[in-house]
């Protein structure tokens, strides 16, 4: 049986970046946090904190953690009938695509987090690799790409985002004159999210081509448009994202009528309260495009 004790002392040291502060917030002493974090470590056999250089938890201190948040979920569904219950704002720790951060995510769950008092802990990641996050417990609940759910969890399809291959004017005039093909795709500058993201592939796949072709890397969904927008290259970006810029026509798309569709799910623990289920009806509710 698991002290949660010693699993809240883990997590406020975490949140609070350190013993001393972590002993503040509990009312311990910077001794007594730390026997608690050795007590759990005695108890699982295993390390649950990575010390040096920095507070990290170890993937089994992960799970715990995740454990411990699915507990204060299901607890906060008493509060309503006892009251004493009551406990600090709930964080929910959740996998999501870059994209959708940048688009659509905030707008739809913004009020619903201010009315419960939610507190996010988001971790960005390609909508093909959040899934795993869910599975290895790392997140609550994640938003991806596969319909496939997981033991423990549920899935919800939420729509689909629309990709379109777009630059500026002039880098289609300078690059693309003949419009796309395989010798324009071989020389061509791409711009890649990271290594992770394969909607390039995709796309350059549907083109026809499958062959190598130069590319710039930019982890970050703004920074992806701004460096479109500066002619640097051409790239997979959301149409929600590009509104202004395609009216404008500050950005158009090297290859008309070639874009993707990627639909999204959202992958959430079964058994996590009411708190998720009320933000799943939130997503549920969303226009994507």
């Amino acid at each position: 049986m698991l002290d949660y004790k010693h699993l809240e002392a883990l997590a406020t040291v975490l949140e609070c970046g350190g013993f001393e502060r972590a002993g503040e917030a509990l009312g311990l002493s910077q001794s007594a946090v730390s026997q608690r974090i050795k007590a759990l470590e005695v108890r699982l056999g295993q390390p649950v904190l990575i010390r040096h250089p920095a507070l990290a938890p170890t993937p089994a201190g992960q799970r715990l953690l995740n454990h411990l948040q699915q507990v204060r979920l299901l607890e906060r569904d008493l509060t309503g009938s006892l009251p004493t219950l009551a406990t600090a704002a709930p964080r929910l720790r959740i996998a999501l695509n870059a994209d959708s951060l940048a688009t659509w995510w905030a707008a739809t769950i913004g009020d619903y987090c201010r009315a419960e008092g939610v507190l996010l802990d988001l971790v960005v990641e390609d909508q093909d690799v959040g899934l795993k996050r869910l599975r290895d417990g790392e997140v609550a609940a994640c938003l991806c790409a596969s319909s496939q759910p997981i033991a423990g969890a549920r899935c919800v399809a939420l729509g689909q985002m629309t990709y379109l291959p777009l630059a500026t004017p002039a880098y289609i005039a300078r690059h693309f004159p003949d419009g796309p093909g395989d010798a324009a795709f071989r020389q061509a500058p791409a711009i890649v999210y990271g290594p992770n993201d394969q909607l390039q592939h995709r796309f350059l796949a549907r083109c026809g081509y499958h062959g190598p072709f130069p590319y710039h890397l930019c982890p970050s969904s703004e920074g992806f448009v701004r460096l479109a927008s500066a002619g640097l290259g051409y790239g997979m970006i959301p149409r929600l994202q590009a509104t202004a810029e395609l009216a404008s026509g500050e950005l158009a798309s090297v290859a008309p009528g070639q874009g993707l569709e990627v639909p999204l799910y959202w992958h959430f623990w079964r058994h996590s309260g009411n708190l998720l289920a009320g933000l799943t009806a939130r997503l549920e509710a969303v226009e994507l495009a």
